[in-house]
């Protein structure tokens, strides 16, 4: 008897402290994500099935999907890439994440990314009125730094018209995909308030851009939605030495304080850990931090998450919402090297490094570490 009761009570402490060692995923942090640019519609099972195999048993919950004109819109079809995702395509993606409890968010870029390289995107190029800068003309070879300031180009937020038009995509890619969110990009905004705008000219900027986010987040919030956008054009980017890319040198850092408590912000930082998240929760915003390609930072910035939760006010705590994997490719050409299909950089330095390290210390985190029964191929 002796012998089975210390057996039981060994048993017993075994399980406590077992259950101690375990924390659920979303008490540890409530958005584990991955964003990605949309596969082509050939590509489109192969990214269902690594949705399934491999996003779903890593316990990540929030899929963003980058898909802009990749898909066939019947409500501006003229804005349509000339090879898009069908309604049949994005139905399967939004039955596997259902399925596996994954939120599906789509974005379009709004405001800026209105370009790329030498190539102005399909907005601009069907509506070339509600361009921001017009006298700026797309260079035949693109370089940077050039004398137009010219990275990407921007619609003009107080066009008249432009607001119709891009929230009927918006509303149609949402009902599509079955979402309670959207996400508008807003990131890298350079082109606002140019002073040869005869709408914008001589506007504060940060009050231009302040006011384009609450007319996109008044939008959805009719259809019971949230906004979620990047976090750069909200911070400071002389003040805290970040610079031009990941903050704001234009000033509309001050935005943060204009914009909606309720906007979700998706605080991307590459290069360094930078802490901003805590900037963000003390503004009374739910910020995600997003890694890309360098295995440490995520890592650091995942540990930085976790302890920002575990040391913050019970105010604060939820603010800290969580992590987001960035992939800057479209999902086909992240598949190929996830699967081994094509090399990967020589100095460990990939997306796909960074997302197994990222969320290899999630489940270290949790106490949940391993990798996934579906992994293959690497």
């Amino acid at each position: 008897m002796r012998t089975r009761f210390l057996c039981l009570l060994l048993a017993g402490c075994l399980s406590f402290l077992t259950s101690q060692a375990q924390v659920h995923p979303d008490s540890l942090m409530p958005v584990r994500g991955f964003c990605i640019g949309s596969p082509k519609p050939d590509r489109i099972d192969e990214f269902v099935r690594f949705v399934e195999t491999e996003l779903a048993p890593r316990k990540v919950n929030t899929l963003i999907v980058r898909i802009d004109f990749n898909y066939q819109y019947k409500s501006h079809p003229e804005l349509r890439d000339s090879v898009a995702l069908s309604k049949r395509d994005l139905k399967k993606l939004v039955r596997a994440c259902r399925k596996n409890g994954i939120r599906l968010i789509p974005q379009i870029n709004l405001l800026g990314h209105q370009s790329w390289a030498s190539k102005t995107t399909n907005l601009l190029r069907v509506y070339p009125q509600f361009d921001e800068t017009p006298h700026v003309k797309m260079p035949e070879k693109y370089v940077w730094p050039n004398e137009d300031g010219l990275y990407c180009k921007s619609y003009c937020p107080l066009h008249p018209e432009v607001h119709k038009v891009v929230f009927e995509l918006v509303d149609e890619i949402c009902e599509v995909c079955e979402t309670d969110a959207f996400h508008a990009g807003m990131d890298e905004v350079f082109y606002l308030g140019d002073d040869k705008c005869p709408r914008c000219s001589g506007r504060d900027k940060a009050e231009l851009f302040a006011g384009e986010v609450r007319t996109i987040r008044d939008h959805l919030a009719r259809d019971g939605r949230k906004l979620w956008i990047w976090g750069d054009r909200l911070i400071d980017g002389k003040e805290t030495g970040i610079g031009m890319w990941e903050a704001s040198m234009n000033n509309t850092h001050r935005a943060v304080d204009l914009i909606p408590k309720d906007v979700m912000i998706c605080d991307w930082h590459y290069e360094r850990p930078d802490q901003t998240p805590v900037h963000f929760a003390m503004k009374g915003l739910k910020v995600m931090t997003c890694p890309w390609r360098k295995p440490k930072n995520a890592v650091a910035q995942a540990q930085d998450m976790v302890r920002f939760r575990n040391t913050a006010t019970k105010v604060m705590k939820d603010r800290f919402h969580g992590m987001i994997q960035t992939v800057w490719s479209d999902a086909g050409t992240f598949l190929d090297e996830f699967y081994g299909r094509k090399p990967a950089p020589a100095d460990g330095n990939s997306p796909t490094a960074c997302f197994k390290a990222l969320y290899d210390e999630i489940g270290r985190l949790s106490g949940q570490p391993g990798a996934p029964a579906g992994q293959s191929g690497h």
